[in-house]
């Protein structure tokens, strides 16, 4: 990546699940449109990309893509932002819709993300991490929360005191990919992502692990989309990283907020 400026690394986002764990947004639209402060979610992804320089996108889509086609094609994008739809299928797995861009990406360095997560990660400094890894894939990776409070138990099993839902130890996907064109050779057709590809990578040792302390959330179920969007309403979005001083102008001031 060295010499390549953000403007020039493509962003694919996987956005053609059904969001099944989400039905009561998802029976009558595509889990991307789901709305955050009056905007599809696939615009907030969009717009954390646009602000830090990002100008090219490459919607894979699938279930009601045709809905997502039109968000598309309405929206008034400013220059030099273009997205693009590109039809995936209806039913194929997360790796099997980056296969069938496998084309469309082979050509330098790009990002991949999901359609439904956000953060304010720095994605300047996830390039320079993933250029001085020299790996072929980078993920992001976080700490989350318990969705639950815990309690402190001691060697006499007497509960000495309870910690109100604590950020866990261990580390997950946080969605955010930054990939080299040889990691495709690691998807195939009917690839999970997820699976295969990924732990191919981490078993050669060329996957990296980015990590992300910010804030970071995925609108996964009915009860993450209202806390997004009560974080929203509050004026306390963590991920409106355009309204950081000196990031790009990417989509600074347009639309929402």
């Amino acid at each position: 990546m060295d010499g390549v400026s953000a403007a020039d690394v493509p962003v694919a986002i996987l956005c053609g699940g059904r969001g099944t764990r989400l039905q009561e947004k998802t029976h009558s639209i595509p889990k991307a449109l789901v709305e955050i402060g009056g905007k599809p979610i696939l615009w907030h992804v969009i717009r954390i990309y646009a602000a830090q320089g990002h100008s090219r996108f490459l919607l894979l889509t699938g279930y009601l893509r045709e809905q997502v086609e039109a968000f598309v094609a309405a929206e008034d994008w400013p220059d030099p932002v273009a997205v693009e739809c590109l039809d995936t299928g209806l039913d194929t797995n997360t790796g099997g819709r980056v296969a069938r861009a496998a084309d469309r990406l082979r050509e330098g360095t790009f990002c991949l993300t999901y359609a439904d997560g956000v953060a304010d990660i720095d994605l300047a400094s996830q390039a320079v991490f993933h250029r001085r890894q020299a790996a072929l894939v980078t993920m992001t990776v976080i700490r989350p929360y318990s969705q639950w409070g815990i309690a402190l138990i001691d060697e006499q099993e007497r509960i000495t005191g309870f910690r109100e839902k604590p950020r866990l130890e261990y580390w997950i996907n946080g969605g955010f990919f930054v990939c080299e064109p040889a990691f495709l050779e690691y998807i195939g057709e009917d690839s999970v992502l997820e699976r295969d590809p990924l732990e191919l990578a981490a078993a050669s040792g060329t996957l990296a692990a980015y990590r992300h302390e910010g804030f970071w959330d995925c609108m996964d179920t009915y009860k993450d989309a209202v806390t997004l969007n009560d974080l929203w309403d509050s004026g306390r979005a963590p991920w409106r990283v355009w309204e950081r001083a000196g990031v790009g102008p990417g989509l600074r001031g347009v639309g929402a907020g």
